[in-house]
C-alpha cells in the first residue's frame, strides 16, 4: 500500500510518520515553496501529546517547548474563576506542551525527513484534482511556486490534510462556502519578556465575545522566557456569517491591538508592554466549519483541520489532528483494503471531532468565564454565590471528559 498526504502540517506530518511507523510507504505534497517555522504559540493535550511521545519526540518537544504546570481562569478584571493543575502535573503519563506551533512542526517534519528520507515530502505542490478507479487514486498536483509543470501521482489512497480552505474537502464539498464566523478576531504575538509566574503557566481571562491568553512558548533563557499572547473581541455582529477575506495572517498595527489588549487585567503581568515588545502582531478571524455528513469517499478522505476546523478554545485543533494521524494509521495497518480502513477511520474519528467542534462554539471549557460574567459582570466578592464549586467543574471537566482528557486535578 502507498499513501499520498496533500499538506504538511501538523496532521500531514504527523500522519506521515504513523504511516512509516507502521512500514506504509507514504509522500507528503505541500503547496508552500518550504515548510518554515510560522505561527505563533499553542497548546497541545496530553492525549496527542502521547502520540508524539510514542513516536520517540518527546526529547525534542523538550528543547523548543514549555511542560505546562497550571491554567488559570480568569474575567476580565483578573479575578480567579478556576485553577487546575495540567499535564503530568494533574496525574497524566506525559506532559501537555505549550509551544511555537512553527517549532513544533519542525520537529515532527525532522522526524519525517530523518525517517522517511528528504524526497518524503515535495514542496510547492498544491492539490489541484484527483480521480479514482479500482484499482487506486490518481492526484494531480500544480506548481504554486513557480507555475511550471505539476505533478500527477498515483497511489492506494490520498489523505487531504490541507487545513480550513482544503482543496479536497472543496471537490466532495463545491458549494460549502466560506469557513463560518461569529465576528470575533483574534490578534496574536510573542514577545521575549521577563519570566511570569512560575514560568510555566497559563492564564485565560475573559470569556468568548473578549478574552485574553497568555503563556510561555519557549525555556526561560536567563531572566527572559518567549510569551505568547492572544486577544479576541468581537468587533462584528454574530449575524455576520464569513469572515473579511483579507484577514487571514496578515499583521496588524500596534494602534488598533493595544486599546483592546487594555481592557484585560492579569495579576503580575503588564498587558501593554508585552504587546508593545512585540515585533509583529497578527491578525485572523475566529472560524470554524460545521461538521460535515461524511469525511471518506472512495480512497479519499479529510483530516485535520480539512475535515473538523474549530474556534481555539480548549488547546484542541493540534491536539485532534494528532489523534486522527494515529487512528487513521491504525485503521490503514489492520484493514484488508484501503476503502475499510479509511471508513473505520472516519466511523471512529467524525463524531468525536463534530462534538468538539458545537462545544467549542459554545465556549468550550473556557465557558464557566463567560457563566461568572454574565451574572456578576461587575466583578464579584464571594465566587460561590455566583457559580458554585461544583458547576464551575462540572463545566471544565465535563469538556475534558468529552474532549479525551479527562484528569482534572485543581490547583491548591
Amino acid at each position: 500500500m502507498t499513501v499520498l498526504i496533500a499538506g504538511a502540517g501538523i496532521g500531514g506530518l504527523t500522519t506521515a510518520l504513523m504511516l512509516h511507523a507502521r512500514g506504509i510507504p507514504c509522500t507528503i505534497y505541500e503547496a508552500a515553496r518550504e515548510v518554515r517555522e510560522v505561527g505563533v504559540g499553542i497548546n497541545v493535550l496530553p492525549h496527542a501529546i502521547g502520540e508524539l511521545a510514542g513516536l520517540g519526540l518527546l526529547p525534542a518537544l523538550d528543547a523548543v517547548g514549555v511542560r505546562t504546570r497550571q491554567l488559570s481562569y480568569l474575567t476580565k478584571q483578573g479575578q480567579e474563576v478556576w485553577s487546575e493543575l495540567r499535564g503530568m502535573h494533574a496525574g497524566h503519563e506525559v506532559p501537555q506542551f505549550s509551544i511555537h506551533r512553527g517549532r513544533l512542526q519542525k520537529v515532527i517534519h525532522d522526524a519525517v525527513i530523518e525517517r522517511l528520507g528528504p524526497d518524503a515530502i515535495r514542496t510547492g505542490r498544491r492539490l489541484a484534482g484527483f480521480v479514482q478507479d479500482d484499482g487506486g487514486v490518481t492526484a494531480h498536483f500544480t506548481d504554486s511556486v513557480e507555475g511550471g509543470a505539476g505533478a500527477t501521482v498515483r497511489a492506494e489512497a490520498l489523505i487531504c490534510a490541507d487545513g480550513i480552505h482544503s482543496a479536497g474537502r472543496r471537490v466532495f464539498y463545491p458549494h460549502e462556502g466560506a469557513p463560518s464566523w461569529q465576528g470575533v478576531v483574534m490578534w496574536r504575538g510573542a514577545a521575549e519578556w521577563p519570566v511570569w509566574g512560575d514560568g510555566e503557566s497559563m492564564a485565560i481571562g475573559g470569556g468568548l465575545g473578549g478574552k485574553i491568553v497568555l503563556y510561555p512558548i519557549a525555556p526561560a533563557t536567563g531572566e527572559t522566557q518567549l510569551m505568547n499572547w492572544v486577544v479576541n473581541v468581537r468587533i462584528k455582529d454574530p449575524s455576520v456569517s464569513t469572515p473579511p477575506p483579507d484577514n487571514w495572517s496578515r499583521q496588524a498595527p500596534l494602534a488598533q491591538v493595544l486599546p483592546h489588549a487594555l481592557r484585560f487585567s492579569v495579576p503580575g503581568m503588564d498587558i501593554g508592554g508585552l504587546v508593545k515588545a512585540t515585533p509583529a502582531i497578527f491578525e485572523y478571524p475566529m472560524a470554524d466549519r460545521d461538521p460535515l455528513p461524511r469525511w471518506t469517499f472512495g480512497r479519499v478522505t479529510l483530516l485535520g483541520d480539512a475535515a473538523h476546523p474549530m474556534y481555539p478554545v480548549g488547546s484542541n485543533g493540534a491536539s485532534q489532528a494528532i489523534l486522527d494521524a494515529r487512528c487513521l494509521a491504525d485503521a490503514l495497518a489492520r484493514a484488508e483494503h484501503p476503502r475499510a480502513a479509511l471508513w473505520a477511520y472516519e466511523k471512529e474519528r467524525l463524531p468525536k471531532t463534530a462534538e468538539v467542534v458545537r462545544t467549542n462554539r459554545l465556549g468550550g471549557p473556557e465557558r464557566v468565564i463567560d457563566e461568572v460574567e454574565k451574572r456578576a459582570p461587575a466583578g464579584f466578592t464571594d465566587l460561590d454565590a455566583v457559580l458554585g464549586f461544583e458547576e464551575r467543574k462540572a463545566i471544565v471537566g465535563g469538556y475534558a471528559a468529552m474532549a479525551g482528557f479527562s484528569k482534572v486535578r485543581r490547583a491548591s
